[in-house]
């Protein structure tokens, strides 16, 4: 494990940066509605996957790389929180050291943060073996739950962490109806880059190929997920209204208002999707 000299020597706007240049929504988020004392550590946990993230994308890469990535980084992820048997990778670089510096001391019982870890790692995972593939319904319904599940824990971690919210089936729908909107947004240049978001089953049904955005089959698809989506942020407005912490509630919020405007232009163009919103 590092020590926490060699922690010392990351650069300590590295995070915040990081952060501020992928998305001012995240940035203003954590900067002013975060709790006292765990800023710092919001962006680390912002910052680590959004590196991850842009590393895995990477267009040169193939997939035997990309799996390599995800394992060395389940290693760290390992290493940090004790597994027996686990064996830190060497020559970690600034933004692994975010990582570590997060998992630090008893930060690693967090149940929240493992949550978000885990589950935005098992969301990394499956993209580095998703693309350039066709995917099932199953398939995409885990990808939606892993997501959700860090997204939305995350929130309740980092933003009201002692106060009370629901344990119910609805927790995690606003920030799947997030999701569905993201997929959509990203169709073009997701299949540009190779990742298919619409389902082999789908694709069956239709009788149209991934490429087929503009079909009247691929737009019956995003049909019903501009649907399931706006179901999802009703749910989840329900959800949050029941949420105790108001800077936790604004987060909510914020995060579907986000989207909406996107579900909107997508209906107003009769379900065809556009290469860019």
């Amino acid at each position: 494990m590092l020590s926490q000299e060699q922690i010392l020597h990351v650069n300590p706007h590295l995070a915040s940066s990081i952060t501020y240049a992928s998305s001012r929504q995240s940035f203003y988020t954590v900067l002013f509605l975060v709790d006292q004392g765990m800023k710092e550590d919001a962006f680390k946990a912002y910052a680590y996957f959004r590196w991850l993230d842009d590393q895995l994308d990477k267009e040169s890469l193939s997939k035997s790389e990309r799996m390599a990535i995800v394992r060395r980084e389940n290693a760290l992820i390992d290493q940090c929180y004790g597994v027996e048997g686990s064996a830190p990778p060497h020559n970690l670089c600034e933004e692994e050291y975010l990582l570590v510096d997060l998992l630090r001391g008893d930060q690693c019982k967090a149940d929240g943060l493992r949550l978000y870890i885990r589950n935005l790692m098992a969301v990394m995972v499956f993209d580095a073996e998703r693309r350039g593939e066709l995917i099932s319904q199953l398939q995409l319904t885990n990808y939606e739950k892993w997501l959700a599940t860090a997204v939305t824990e995350a929130l309740h971690f980092y933003i009201g962490n002692h106060c009370y919210t629901p344990q119910d089936e609805t927790r995690y729908l606003a920030a799947t109806g997030a999701h569905i909107t993201h997929m959509l947004r990203d169709t073009y240049e997701d299949i540009a880059a190779g990742y298919i978001n619409i389902p082999s089953e789908a694709l069956e049904k239709y009788r149209i190929d991934p490429q087929d955005i503009n079909s009247d089959g691929y737009r019956q698809f995003v049909k019903s997920r501009v649907n399931l989506a706006r179901q999802y942020f009703a749910a989840g407005r329900h959800y949050l209204s029941k949420v105790q912490n108001l800077r936790c509630r604004l987060a909510g919020y914020s995060y579907i208002a986000c989207f909406t405007p996107i579900l909107n232009a997508i209906e107003r163009d009769g379900w065809l999707l556009r290469p860019s919103y």
